[in-house]
């Protein structure tokens, strides 16, 4: 039976400073299990556990030349655990919550996007509708949607009544609102007048 055995935390702790491999092996044999179980505990989750405790111990070793204890070293291993563990789910949140808002900007870009494109599809077929009105309609239509004239203004310019610019323009929405569609339309641009 190795002599680590026998000793108390605080001589175990003493030959630990002094940079003993076996009195650091005897202090990892008594409390790993225990500061897992704790670990385990507080997290719900074996790996994380097993990480946390791992690394307390890795840093027990790096650090145990200038360790001051001003307890015991169940009390010095179960606080360091606690702290680990509360640090390991405040650091897990903060990635959770950056993953989050991550992934909600990106839905919120994909959602603007395809807003954008269903607009620019929508844009490109009334485009084309107004294009294959007759000549003269479309001209007239042209004048008031796209060059914001009144009517007596395109009446002016083409010549023709007012009455015949009503007329045009009043058949003009209905063609378009026929083959592009009431809801599609009245999401357009068109809706000027």
């Amino acid at each position: 039976m190795p002599v680590q055995n026998s000793l108390k935390d605080c001589e175990l702790i003493v030959l630990l400073k002094s940079g003993d491999q076996t009195a650091f092996a005897e202090i990892y044999e008594r409390y790993w299990t225990v500061l897992f179980l704790h670990a385990r505990n507080l997290l719900r989750n074996n790996e994380e556990a097993a990480d946390i405790v791992q690394e307390l111990f890795t840093g027990l070793w790096l650090k145990s030349k200038s360790l001051d204890l001003s307890g015991s070293l169940s009390s010095y291993l179960y606080k360091a655990v606690r702290n680990r563990v509360f640090d390991h789910l405040k650091h897990k949140k903060v990635m959770n919550d950056y993953l989050k808002s991550i992934n909600d900007f990106m839905l919120e870009e994909q959602l603007i996007s395809d807003d954008l494109l269903r607009e620019k599809e929508l844009a490109a077929i009334i485009e084309n509708e107004i294009n294959a009105l007759p000549e003269k309609m479309r001209e007239v239509f042209i004048l008031s949607r796209k060059q914001y004239l009144s009517y007596q203004q395109i009446a002016l310019q083409l010549n023709i009544s007012e009455h015949t610019v009503k007329s045009q323009i009043s058949n003009a929405l209905r063609i378009l609102r026929t083959k592009v569609g009431m809801s599609a339309f009245l999401i357009a641009y068109l809706m000027h007048k």
